[in-house]
């Protein structure tokens, strides 16, 4: 699945050029799921409405129902209490790596990084392994900064929260938690979407969490799949 997050050209110590591999396709298809979640989506108010297709021709609604957010956001969306879950889940349930953007940008705009990144972290530690995998997905976008002219909150008081606008808050949870879950959970989609965010350095982790870190590490570079032993490589010698 390639996406504005793969093929990334990066270098290392010797100046030479490495590509990070595309993040493979989802190896269960559970796109009822994230439809159920988008239909949330476009029921949102403010949102132009999408009808569902007829025909079955899901993509393009899919790309609707994104457009259509997009664009209420551009307007000034001022978003509900309810309209937090909806957004996150859709986010969670994502299958691509690059618009599930587009979900995780207005929840953070509007309800700041703390309630965000905790209800990725939730799911992380108790969710489904596809919640898990797509929380995991989805956690990358919320470094981003916050902009000013973004979706709001209906109730603004909750960007005042206790780190709602701190963009380090539940950093160090959510690395622990995903080490881990990346060492104790074996489902693929889980360790694949985990891994490109883990700091695999052990000053990244209190002393007690030290072994695991390299757990993880032998772990990914002997592990069947192709795609976690390219990347573990690329992440230690960075």
């Amino acid at each position: 699945m390639t996406s504005e997050r793969d093929d990334q050209a990066d270098k290392g110590a010797s100046g030479a050029a490495r590509t990070f591999a595309a993040l493979p396709e989802r190896t269960g298809d559970d796109t009822s799921t994230f439809h159920r979640a988008l239909v949330e989506v476009s029921r949102i108010p403010g949102l132009e409405p999408v009808p569902e297709p007829a025909d079955g021709d899901t993509r393009s609604w899919v790309h609707a129902v994104r457009r259509a957010l997009r664009t209420a956001e551009e307007r000034g969306l001022v978003l509900s209490e309810a309209s937090f879950e909806v957004l996150l889940e859709a986010a969670v349930q994502d299958p691509n790596p690059s618009f599930n953007r587009w979900f995780v940008e207005p929840a953070l705009n509007a309800y700041g990084y703390r309630r965000v990144r905790a209800g990725l972290l939730e799911r992380l530690v108790g969710g489904t392994d596809a919640q898990r995998a797509g929380a995991a997905r989805a956690w990358y976008w919320t470094a981003f900064h916050l902009e000013p002219d973004g979706a709001s909150a209906e109730h603004p008081g909750a960007l005042e929260l206790d780190g709602a606008t701190d963009r380090t808050v539940l950093v160090r949870e959510w690395n622990q938690a995903a080490l881990r879950e990346f060492v104790t959970n074996e489902d693929l989609d889980v360790r694949r979407c985990i891994l490109p965010g883990l700091p695999l350095r052990t000053s990244a982790y209190p002393p007690e969490l030290h072994h695991l870190v390299e757990t993880a590490t032998a772990l990914a570079r002997a592990h069947p799949d192709n795609y976690i032993r390219h990347r573990v490589e690329i992440q230690v010698s960075t």
